[in-house]
């Protein structure tokens, strides 16, 4: 068994004041990395600010992140902290802002050229710093940094232990004003971290122990978030779940579920929690044919009885956006041939056929709330 997770996480209201000598880590000047408004708009910018000016630490700023990052966006920020001598790396926000400053912060001690950005091995970074103003990607206790991938149309992580951020600060008060469709997704995003975790091949005890806890607290969330808004305690809690989740696949990986969602998400702009969502309760499914004790073991940290009752949370969860004549036959076998392609195919415990791939697609896109369609057979072999 191997478990290694090296990031100090410190979490509570005020939390990056109250912990701001350890951002004295970082280094006499940083690079704070974030999208262009949730950061200003949300307070999480100023918090840091005031922070590093009570530190006698001075800053610059790249703020152009966008969501799903591209390969340009990445360079750009490591070029920054070149020509302003960055000592280290701060980031804001959801999953883009923080993979992207992992992959600038390795590239601005370590250049590459822009073809080999994928294929590169990265053993050092500058240190860095994640501040998560969503809960959902749990990236700041990740090694892995996801970039868009235009060559390969799909989404690539790159990764390495040099990328885990040295640092986290969880501070609930920076999701308050999100959008109750965007903490859906993200929470949902959590989820499928969590229970693709416990479907890995490099899954233990240890990530199974973490994994299951934060299963345990999403779901104790899912009426707050079909009913209302959620408050404070329900969002400290998604971000606590979220945490959780990402010290799962910091170890394990994630699996098919991930290589299937990044079709949806790159080829349809379809968000990338909301994307794993609708395929996980099928995907599930057929998982359950052939290693049932697995499924009643995330079942049970669900608390909920079976799948088809978790589908349906799924679905009143996510509602109805896409539906099956959107997507034609041909579009559906692209994305199950690419995706079948992918590392996160082996990753699984049990890994599915390119069939199985499609027939997932398939189900999810046609399935009963959105459209009618036979029951298919509940397996993922070929």
């Amino acid at each position: 068994m191997h478990y290694y997770m090296p990031t100090t996480v410190v979490m509570g209201d005020h939390c990056i004041f109250e912990h701001r000598s350890r951002l004295k880590e970082l280094g006499n000047k940083v690079l704070i990395v974030t999208g262009r408004n949730s950061a200003h708009a949300n307070g999480s910018y100023a918090d840091l600010v005031q922070a590093l000016n009570a530190n006698g630490q001075t800053h610059c700023c790249y703020d152009q992140v966008m969501s799903n990052p591209t390969v340009d966006c990445v360079f750009a920020a490591a070029e920054l902290a070149r020509e302003e001598h960055c000592d280290g790396v701060i980031a804001i926000g959801g999953g883009s802002p923080i993979d992207a400053a992992k992959v600038a912060a390795a590239l601005a001690v370590q250049p590459v050229e822009r073809s080999a950005l994928f294929s590169s091995v990265f053993s050092r970074a500058l240190p860095m710093a994640a501040v998560p103003t969503t809960a959902g990607t749990g990236a700041e206790v990740t090694p892995n940094g996801v970039i868009t991938n235009d060559a390969a149309q799909t989404k690539t992580s790159v990764a390495s232990p040099a990328l885990f951020p040295r640092l986290a600060f969880l501070d609930a008060r920076y999701m308050q004003g999100l959008p109750r469709r965007i903490t859906i997704n993200t929470a949902i995003d959590a989820l499928s971290h969590a229970i693709e975790g416990m479907l890995s091949v490099r899954s233990s005890p240890v990530s199974d122990a973490l994994a299951r806890a934060s299963i345990r607290a999403i779901a104790d969330c899912f009426t707050a978030l079909e009913e209302e808004t959620p408050g404070h305690p329900i969002r400290e809690k998604l971000l606590w779940a979220s945490n959780l989740a990402g010290m799962v696949i910091a170890n394990t990986g994630t699996i098919a579920i991930h290589a299937m969602g990044y079709m949806l998400t790159y080829f349809r702009r379809i968000d990338h929690g909301r994307a794993n969502g609708l395929l996980l309760g099928r995907y599930l499914q057929r998982v359950h044919a052939q290693d049932t004790r697995r499924i009643q073991d995330i079942l049970a940290a669900l608390g909920i009885p079976d799948l088809e009752t978790f589908t349906e949370t799924l679905d009143r969860l996510l509602g109805i956006e896409e539906t099956g004549e959107a997507f034609d036959a041909a579009e559906l076998a692209s994305y199950a041939d690419r995706a079948s392609q992918a590392k996160n195919i082996t990753n699984s415990v049990i890994p599915p056929s390119r069939d199985a791939l499609l027939a997932v697609f398939r189900e999810s896109l046609f399935s009963p709330s959105r459209n009618s369609m036979p029951k298919p057979p509940q397996s993922l072999s070929p």
